[in-house]
Formats: C-alpha cells, structure tokens, sequence
C-alpha cells in the first residue's frame, strides 16, 4: 500500500522527464507510487517512462493521445482512486525536480498538525538546485486565505503542495483551459480551517524558454480571466469582501501584463483584437473596482489616467480646486 501517489503530466520532455523521475525515485520517503500520463507525446519521452516502469514497479505509465495538461491531471487522479490505496496526493511536472526529503518532510508536516494540504516552497531555476536555509525547513501553520493572500502564486500552484486524497474526491481540473490552478486551488484552500507550510523550496520549477509559459504571446492567455471572474463570483457569494477586493486587484494586474505584451506582439488582425478586448476589460475593471471601492486614486493614478485620461484630469481639476477653495465635502 502506497502511503502518497505522484502524478506527472508529460508532453514531449524527453530531455528532462528522467531528472524528474530520478528526483522522485531518490526520495528519502519510499512509500510511494509513480502515475506518469504520456499525453500522446511525439519524441521519446512514453519510451523513457516506460523504461521506468520496467526497472521499478511504483511506476506506472498511461499512454493516451495529446488531451491537454487538464485531461492528463484528472486522468491521473482517477487511476489513483481506481488503482491506488494512497491517502495522499502530490503533482510533480516533468521538467522540474524534488528535493530528496521533499515527500518525507511534507508528509511528517501534514500529520502532525492534523492538516489536509502541506505546501511547500519553491524556487524558479534554470539547473540549478534551490539553495535551502535550514531555517526555513521548520512546518507553520496559517489560516488558508491568509496564505493565499500572503503568497498568492504559491498558493495555487498545483505542484509543490500535498493533498489529502478527500480534496480531491469531487474535483477535477477544467477541461480546454491550460491555466487549471487557478481554478481549483482556491476552492481546496477556503474549504480547510488551516494548512500547514514549509517555507523551503524543496520544489525546483524549471524555467523551459522553450515551454508553454514562454511562448510568443497569444490570445490564449485571456482564457485565464474566466478563472478570475469564477473567483471573484465565489468569494461574492461567500460575503468575503476583502478577497473579492484582493481578486479584483490581480484581474487588473493580470489584464495590464497581457496589455503591455499583446502592444510587443506582432500586428496581425487576431492580436489587433485582442488588444481591443484587453483594453475594454482594463477599463470595465477599473469601473468595478471603483464600486467595490478598492481603487487607489493615488497608487492607481497612472492606470487611471492612460485609460480614462479626459474623466482622469476633469476629477483632478475638481480635487485641487476643492482643496485651494477648502470645500469640506469635495472629493
């Protein structure tokens, strides 16, 4: 029986697939199984997993056709269900790596403060592996949306946390939308009373200039606005208003960042429209932002003004004017 099962997603990573197996086959916890799914890879890399599996029998290999990284998560969530007496769950990509106590030191966190997710640090790389401060190796305990507050990439990130089995019984990740953490992370979280963190990077991500999230930009990465929206509305309806606020404020970051991409793309007609839509949607959440009553005149003034520049210097006409006339109640 299987304490913990690995699942990998893997797509054409014949040059890296072995670092990350090798990481995980050399952990100090041995208690373990390995589900790597070959989502229809084109090179080599179903035939090195299977080399795998051949030499060590906690690897098991799913070979199916290109479905996306969403299809090939939830197909390794269930052949842990179907297959698997584990009780724990942890994501590994098949470009990164693990520390050696990595599955050892979250699993000893999890249990002995009684938590359903242990997340852990990590560190973006291009080899080379993180450095760790001892320090930084001792478990603590946070309140979930504090910590997605706190450290909002890590708190999503698939990878580098280890579920319960129970949180994911009636989850899966989104089909045709390849930003699948910030749809489902949120909801684990808010659904715990507290977590547990090891604020070492025992996770090293690596940074593939060749891989997905280095890609020439495209329309694509707007798909991430319908988790945004998602959020936004959970959080609504749950009355948490300062995460409603807090989402708010990353919707806009969000949409600036892609803004200022989509003006570096090239000028064909499909980007052309895409920086239409983006400039819209900055607009649209400014506006909303304003109502819900989260944006900054002063630390947003430079957003305000390049989307709304007559309104932008009419209301600052309005301000110094009240403030040289001493009108109490001008805003």
């Amino acid at each position: 029986m299987a304490q913990i099962s690995v699942m990998m997603a893997a797509y054409n990573a014949e040059n890296y697939i072995a670092r990350a197996l090798d990481s995980i086959l050399a952990q100090t916890f041995t208690d373990f199984d390995v589900i790597v799914v070959d989502d229809g890879s084109k090179d080599a890399t179903g035939a090195i997993a299977d080399a795998y599996a051949s030499r060590d029998s906690r690897v098991h290999v799913i070979h199916q056709k290109n479905s996306g990284v969403c299809v090939t998560r939830n197909n390794c969530i269930d052949w842990t269900y179907r297959c698997s007496d584990s009780q724990w769950i942890i994501f590994a990509d098949s470009d990164d790596w693990m520390h050696p106590e990595m599955l050892e030191r979250m699993l000893k966190a999890a249990e002995e403060n009684q938590v359903h997710i242990c997340a852990c640090g990590y560190e973006e790389t291009t080899g080379a592996d993180p450095v760790i401060d001892p320090r930084d190796l001792t478990p603590q305990v946070w309140e979930p949306m504090h910590f997605y507050q706190a450290s909002y990439v890590n708190a999503i990130m698939t990878c580098c946390k280890l579920y319960h089995k129970s949180c994911y019984e009636h989850v899966r990740h989104p089909v045709d939308n390849y930003f699948d953490d910030e749809f489902v992370s949120y909801k684990m979280l808010y659904a715990e009373e507290k977590m547990v963190v090891i604020p070492a990077p025992l996770y090293a991500y690596f940074i593939n200039e060749t891989g997905l999230t280095k890609r020439t930009w495209n329309p694509k990465l707007l798909d991430a606005w319908v988790a945004y929206e998602e959020q936004i509305a959970f959080f609504r309806e749950k009355g948490e208003q300062a995460l409603v606020s807090f989402r708010l404020r990353g919707y806009l970051e969000n949409a600036l960042v892609n803004y200022r991409a989509a003006n570096e793309a090239e000028n064909t007609p499909e980007i052309r429209k895409a920086r239409k839509r983006i400039h819209s949607k900055i607009r649209e959440l400014i506006r909303r932002m304003r109502k819900q009553g989260c944006l900054n005149y002063k630390y947003d003034f430079d957003i305000i003004i390049a989307f709304y520049p007559i309104r932008t210097r009419v209301y600052r006409l309005l301000r110094e004017t009240a403030q040289r006339l001493g009108w109490k109640h001008a805003t």
